[in-house]
């Protein structure tokens, strides 16, 4: 999801996101908006790459626009969908500050946080929705990022790749790893497809 949101006039967007004729398995595409140009860079890649393998992604505030509550409007899509990729980009930076602070409960002691980035709540409400409906996810983490909630390794029981925007934005979606991965991905999501259009069936 994207907060803030407007048209593409409005904001900007037009600068990584192009018109499309929504052609394509439909898919939810989940990330916070670009406030650097290597973001912006980036999704506008990633989503010509998706569309190259025929895929439609789908944004609210950018493909999508829905005057309901946020998270109404957001199953709603994620109905419409048959699979979520999200990006976690940096969004927080958090120079010096401390977890559990001021923490008072045996056993549990502060924990210095230096050089923290966060993403957006968006990140872990979304791709947890998602999951709950039974579609696959699959979620993508700049650098640097903390690796918590449904960042944290294993909590989905997929691999979340980390990509570096310190390079050329385009290095890792050209990567063997990223091919990789997005396949399989994709084979999931055409299976949903493919189960979705079965008739229920009464007999084994």
């Amino acid at each position: 999801m994207i907060e803030n949101q407007g048209n593409f006039s409005g904001d900007g967007r037009s600068r990584y996101l192009e018109p499309d004729a929504g052609f394509g398995t439909s898919v939810f595409f989940s990330y916070p908006k670009p406030y650097n140009s290597r973001q912006m860079d980036f999704i506008r890649d990633l989503s010509r790459d998706l569309k190259r393998r025929g895929f439609f992604p789908r944004t609210l505030g950018v493909t999508d626009y829905d005057m309901d509550a946020p998270l109404k409007a957001v199953r709603r899509l994620m109905f419409e969908s048959h699979g979520l990729l999200a990006v976690a980009f940096r969004r927080i930076y958090v120079d010096s500050g401390t977890g559990n602070f001021r923490a008072d409960v045996e056993g549990i002691s502060e924990v210095p946080l230096e050089g923290v980035w966060l993403s957006t709540p968006w990140v872990h409400i979304e791709p947890a929705m998602a999951y709950q409906l039974g579609l696959p996810i699959l979620i993508m983490r700049e650098s640097g990022v903390a690796a918590d909630g449904i960042l944290e390794k294993g909590v989905t029981g997929l691999y979340a790749p980390e990509f570096d925007l310190d390079d050329d934005s385009s290095s890792y979606l050209d990567s063997v790893e990223w091919d990789r991965i997005v396949k399989r991905w994709e084979h999931h999501v055409r299976t949903v497809v493919e189960r979705k259009g079965n008739p229920p069936s009464l007999f084994e």
